[in-house]
């Protein structure tokens, strides 16, 4: 089928060029004097038959051209395209209405040449701002949505009681992630679930760095940059909430985690990571921050003191007589006089918990070595 209309539109380009053109030709050798040539109809099916010809050799490339632009159309979210289209269209009728009194001058560089290039230039500008407003466009609409859904249940019912609309003030279009957080993989999982809303941005400059890791000589580094490629792709794949990438960069920035504040801050977006010391600097900046770990802190389940756990130690501790173990959800475990039982299956009686933004620490006393059930 897009084969056939391939080429129709040869067909129909043809004919349209044989009617324009092919009188020139016949005046140029002579044959203009031979009606049955020299007539709309005729330059018409030649035309056609000329261009039919040429789309047997050549539909396959405009083919390959149209899937990809197809590709490219239905991996950007709608109102992105929408936004574009109309930034684009505005800055061409801007470029028309400027460069029109160039048109009148008889001179093939003014009359055509500075337009066609206006029209290029104000309509890439006109994408691009389009393109980079849409978080507020997005509030604006959200918000006007709002009260109009509002303002027609109160028409609609006298005695329906409707809230003033949500203050969106707390919601962030883009969620930027960073190098550590593709890494981590954890945001794939929790993307998942659909708890994210919005849009996830992720910028070149931290697509650049995972491409390093991934090629650095070190085998522990290749493994991680490769992870956080596969979980980018991922990403890209699911369908619960939109990825885009971000094709800027901060010439005047050499630290990835510095970019990363710059674009939360010019785009009004919320930085996620995982990154300990990033969390600090972003809070810090006034940025919005969505730490992982923190959000897996808050998830885990209390232990309260007296409760008794059973864990492996596996190394010593910081003071004389401790040793620390873990639980299954990560969650280190300081336990006292535990020293003499490393590499052992304990009982442990909690004595105090300690949250920190970097995770939780329990602290307990030795109580009992525990024999595994062979």
């Amino acid at each position: 089928m897009r084969k056939r209309i391939i080429q129709l539109a040869y067909i129909l380009g043809g004919g349209a060029l044989g009617i324009a053109y092919l009188p020139d030709l016949w005046n140029l050798i002579g044959y203009s004097h031979i009606l049955w040539i020299n007539n709309p109809v005729s330059g018409f099916i030649l035309g056609a038959i000329i261009f039919y010809l040429l789309s047997l050799f050549t539909w396959s490339f405009f083919d390959r051209l149209l899937r990809g632009v197809e590709q490219t159309l239905t991996e950007e979210p709608p109102l992105k395209l929408l936004l574009g289209s109309l930034g684009t269209i505005i800055g061409l009728a801007l470029a028309f209405l400027a460069t029109a009194p160039l048109r009148s001058i008889p001179n093939l560089f003014f009359n055509t040449g500075i337009p066609l290039l206006a029209m290029i230039v104000l309509g890439y500008l006109g994408y691009r701002i389009g393109t980079g407003r849409m978080d507020e466009v997005y509030h604006f609409m959200t918000s006007l949505m709002s009260r109009l859904r509002i303002r027609s249940t109160r028409g609609n019912s006298e005695e329906t009681i409707v809230n003033e609309p949500l203050d969106e003030a707390n919601f962030h279009h883009y969620k930027i992630l960073d190098t550590n957080i593709l890494i981590d993989g954890r945001i794939l999982e929790l993307v998942k679930t659909g708890w994210i809303e919005g849009t996830l941005l992720v910028p070149n400059f931290v697509l650049y760095e995972l491409q390093y890791i991934a090629d650095a000589g070190e085998p522990l580094k290749r493994v991680r940059g490769r992870r956080g490629l596969d979980i980018l792709n991922e990403l890209r794949d699911t369908q619960t909430i939109p990825l885009e990438m971000w094709d800027g960069d901060y010439e005047d920035i050499k630290e990835v985690d510095e970019k990363l504040i710059r674009l939360a801050q010019e785009l009004g977006g919320v930085l996620v990571t995982n990154d300990y010391n990033l969390n600090k600097v972003t809070t810090f900046q006034n940025v919005e921050v969505l730490n992982l770990n923190a959000l897996a802190s808050a998830l885990r389940a209390q232990v309260a003191v007296g409760d008794q756990l059973q864990v492996v130690l596996v190394k010593n501790g910081r003071e004389r007589q401790q040793a620390i173990g873990y639980l299954d959800d990560g969650t280190m475990v300081v336990v006292e006089d535990g020293k003499k039982h490393l590499q052992q299956h304990v009982k442990v009686e909690v004595t105090s918990s300690l949250q920190t933004d970097a995770g939780r620490m329990i602290f307990g006393d030795y109580l009992a070595t525990v024999a595994l059930e062979k």
